[in-house]
């Protein structure tokens, strides 16, 4: 069969879908609405063919409902000859190896190009080539706890670096230069382990939007998810989106799949009841049909407490108004007896390396600094929450885990 590749490239950069990532029922079905919404719109701009940068689902083994609709729209994409790439991000990759995406490769319905192997302790990455356009891609996994940053250490810039033609990097980690101000704490990886001259790099993981082009790094592109993954992200971003890469053009395309309504309340020197006034006289008289309202009170309160505000009846009157869903986020309101220490809410493994970070050191051990106790603390949790193999007896998995323990600790 001959094969004409085009002088021109198009494709469709997604990252961050979390299929099944909301608990509540009414909001779990929202990001595969938006992904449904993303693949009908890469079929209408006539892409020839879609990169997913990680997390296209929440978790390793996806929930049946979520798994068929992606499959549905792998298959109609198949048909029509639109192939997805793809690399694992930290929440499909789980500690046993295991992933949905090798399931949905075996299928014929994508492509994982994070392939390769390690020469003179070096990663060699392979590229995957797209048949339409000729471009090369290649790229690196996701894993909880940043533990990706080891193969970025161990990478052969080089061999990458001196492969002809197009080429398409996909990461799924955050880009040290690129931190919003807010994930300053976030672990990350300098653009400078990333290869150089590549036409684009397809970015994931941090939920931000975001394109910016180095001096040997043009279009480092993070698209944001495809439906925000939690309260703070529906307040900040209120909708989800990715990128269009046309012929040297990037496109946004965003994916509005309920539109947001916010409330904001500073509590400073005001008392419950009229923190309650407040939410009323900005509801009053408003169309909520179908809105998401997200309500956040922050500051110390004038008299009583955060339970005394009657979130109740503010949920039934903005329910009566229509609105399809109604949340709450009241983490920093501090009550007039007393100050509390607050934790806002954040990815669990923003909090997990949070804690982390914050008890390093406290055991000494010789020999180990800083650096290799906090690597040796992601990899033993890693570990710890490893899933048993199929057919694996509980003994079994129990000498596994403690070989393994026993090669960490070198023992």
């Amino acid at each position: 069969m001959l094969v004409y590749q085009s002088d021109t490239m198009k494709f469709a950069h997604m990252a961050d879908v979390h299929i099944g990532s909301w608990r509540d029922p009414k909001l779990n079905g929202m990001a595969t609405d938006a992904f449904v919404k993303a693949v009908e719109l890469s079929i209408s701009h006539k892409v020839d063919f879609i990169l997913i940068a990680g997390d296209l689902f929440n978790t390793a083994l996806p929930g049946i409902d979520g798994l068929k609709s992606v499959v549905k729209e792998f298959k109609k994409l198949k048909e029509i000859n639109i192939p997805v790439y793809v690399i694992p991000g930290s929440h499909d990759y789980s500690p046993s190896g295991k992933t949905m995406i090798d399931v949905l490769e075996e299928a014929g319905l994508l492509k994982n190009v994070f392939k390769g192997t390690v020469e003179n302790d070096k990663l060699k990455l392979k590229f995957t080539k797209d048949e339409k356009t000729g471009v090369k891609i290649t790229g690196i996994l996701g894993r909880r706890g940043t533990l990706e940053k080891l193969y970025y250490q161990d990478l052969d810039l080089e061999h990458l670096e001196k492969e002809s033609g197009k080429k398409i990097f996909m990461f799924h980690t955050s880009i040290t230069e690129l931190k919003p101000g807010k994930k300053t704490e976030m672990d990350s990886t300098d653009i400078s382990y990333l290869p150089k001259g590549f036409e684009y790099y397809a970015g994931g993981h941090v939920h931000i939007v975001n394109q910016y082009s180095f001096k040997d790094h043009k279009n480092v592109v993070y698209p944001g998810p495809i439906f925000p993954a939690n309260f703070e992200e529906l307040e900040e971003l209120g909708v989800g989106g990715f990128f269009i890469y046309d012929d040297g053009k990037i496109i946004r395309e965003d994916i509005n799949i309920k539109n947001t309504f916010k409330i904001t309340i500073d509590c400073e020197h005001k008392s419950p009841e009229e923190i309650e006034q407040i939410i009323y006289d900005q509801i009053k008289g408003k169309e909520l049909l179908n809105h998401i309202v997200l309500i956040r009170v922050a500051g110390k309160l004038k008299t009583g407490k955060v339970s005394d505000i009657n979130f109740r009846e503010i949920f039934t009157k903005c329910y009566s108004q229509g609105a399809f869903f109604v949340m709450r986020n009241t983490v920093k309101v501090v009550s007039a007896e007393y100050e509390e220490i607050q934790i806002e809410q954040k990815n669990p493994e923003e909090v997990e390396e949070a804690i982390i970070k914050e008890h390093l050191g406290q055991i000494k051990v010789n020999g180990m600094d800083s650096d290799k106790e906090l690597r040796l603390t992601r990899e033993m949790m890693h570990l710890f929450s490893s899933e048993k193999h199929e057919g694996e007896k509980v003994y079994e998995y129990e000498d596994r885990i403690k070989k393994e323990i026993d090669r960490l600790l070198e023992l």
